[in-house]
C-alpha cells in the first residue's frame, strides 16, 4: 500500500522507550485515494512511537462497502528498505509488482513483498470483492541487508484452535507454531479470535516489544482496556500474554526486538539520511515523466531502481513534494 497523504511527515525512527506497562496509540484517519477515498486508520508510525521492533507502519481499514467507496485503488508507487506485510479479513486484492510477481490478496493468507534497494507495485481489488477489511503493515529493513534484491512471499497459516480462541501465526513463532516466511529481523505477526468471556494466555519473547491493534474489542491487557481500533505497546520484558474479553474479539499481535536502528521514512521510502531519501524520490521521478510530466497511458520511461510493473492499466503514483526544510538525518 502507498503512503497517499499529500504532506506525509518525515520521521526520524528511532528505538523507544516506555515507563509505562501499556501504552495506548489512537489511530488517525487517512484518506487512500480521491473524493470517494477509503479511509483508512494509521497507527503507526506517531511522533512518540514509531517503531514496534522492526514494524513501521500500520494501517487498519474496514470494513469498507466498496460500494459506496473506490475500494482499494493504488496505482504503481515505488518502495525502498523495507517489506510490505499484506493481510486481510474480507474481501480480496491484485497484487502485481515489478519484479514479476502478480498474487491475490486473500483472508487468511500472507503476502510479503521485500523492497529492499528498490521495487514499485499496485494493489487494486478486485470486481468480486463487495467488503474490504485487512491491514496493511510495513517492515523496515536493518542497514546491512537493506539493499537486498527484490523479493515475494507467500504463505497460508495453519488455523491454531484452543479454549475460546483461535490463532494464525503468519510470521515468526507463536504458540508452538513457526511460520517458513523469511525476514531480515526476528519478528512475530498473528492474527488473533477470542470468544466473549475468554482469558487467554500465551508465552511470548521477553525480548520483544509488542503491539496489539485491536480490529474489534475491547480487550483488557495487563489489567489495562484497549478499545477497538487503537494500538496498545508492551515494552519487553513480558513473557507471558494475558488478555481478557468479554465479547467476541479480533485482534492482530506483531512484536519484534528493539530495531536498536534509526531510520528516516517519508512517503514510501525507508533511508538513512536526507540525500538517500531525495535521491529515490528523483529517480522514480525520473523513471515515471518526460520532460516533468507524467508519461501517457502511464507508461514509464526507463525501468531504472523500481522497474516496471507489467500488465498494469493504471498510471504510476507521481511522488508528491518534499518539505522545504531539510530531512532530518538519523541520530
Amino acid at each position: 500500500m502507498s503512503n497517499l497523504e499529500r504532506d506525509p511527515d518525515e520521521l526520524v525512527c528511532t528505538e523507544g522507550t516506555t515507563d509505562l506497562n501499556v501504552e495506548i496509540l489512537a489511530p488517525r484517519e487517512v484518506p487512500l485515494g480521491g473524493p470517494r477515498a477509503m479511509l483508512v486508520r494509521r497507527t503507526l508510525p506517531q511522533r512518540q512511537r514509531s517503531l514496534i521492533g522492526a514494524w513501521c507502519f500500520v494501517d487498519h481499514y474496514g470494513p469498507d462497502d466498496v460500494r459506496d467507496t473506490a475500494g482499494m485503488s493504488v496505482p504503481p508507487h515505488p518502495h525502498t528498505g523495507l517489506s510490505t506485510v499484506s493481510w486481510l479479513f474480507t474481501g480480496e486484492i491484485q497484487h502485481r509488482d515489478s519484479a514479476g510477481n502478480e498474487a491475490m490478496v486473500v483472508p487468511g493468507e500472507v503476502n510479503l513483498m521485500t523492497a529492499g534497494r528498490g521495487i514499485s507495485h499496485s494493489e487494486v481489488s478486485t470486481q468480486q470483492t463487495g467488503e474490504l477489511h485487512g491491514v496493511q503493515l510495513w517492515v523496515a529493513l536493518p542497514d546491512a541487508t537493506r539493499h537486498v534484491a527484490p523479493d515475494f512471499q507467500h504463505f497460508a497459516p495453519e488455523l491454531l484452535e484452543g479454549p475460546g480462541w483461535s490463532a494464525l501465526v503468519f510470521i515468526g513463532d507463536l504458540l508452538g507454531q513457526s511460520s517458513p516466511v523469511e525476514t531480515h529481523t526476528p519478528m512475530v505477526g498473528a492474527e488473533l479470535r477470542l470468544s466473549a468471556g475468554t482469558t487467554f494466555r500465551c508465552d511470548v519473547d521477553a525480548t520483544f516489544e509488542h503491539g496489539l491493534l485491536l480490529d474489534t474489542g475491547p480487550v483488557s491487557v495487563a489489567g489495562q482496556e484497549v478499545n477497538q481500533h487503537d494500538l496498545a505497546y508492551l515494552a519487553p520484558g513480558c513473557s507471558e500474554l494475558v488478555l481478557e474479553v468479554h465479547q467476541d474479539t479480533r485482534l492482530m499481535l506483531i512484536g519484534g526486538p528493539p530495531f536498536g536502528e534509526s531510520i528516516v521514512m517519508w512517503w514510501n521510502f525507508v533511508g538513512r539520511n536526507h540525500e538517500e531519501v531525495v535521491q529515490f524520490r528523483s529517480e522514480w521521478q525520473d523513471q515515471i515523466t518526460s520532460n516533468g510530466e507524467l508519461v501517457a497511458n502511464g507508461r514509464h520511461v526507463s525501468d531504472g531502481r523500481f522497474g516496471v510493473v507489467s500488465n498494469e492499466p493504471l498510471a504510476p503514483l507521481p511522488a508528491p513534494a518534499l518539505p522545504n526544510a531539510r530531512l532530518r538525518e538519523r541520530r
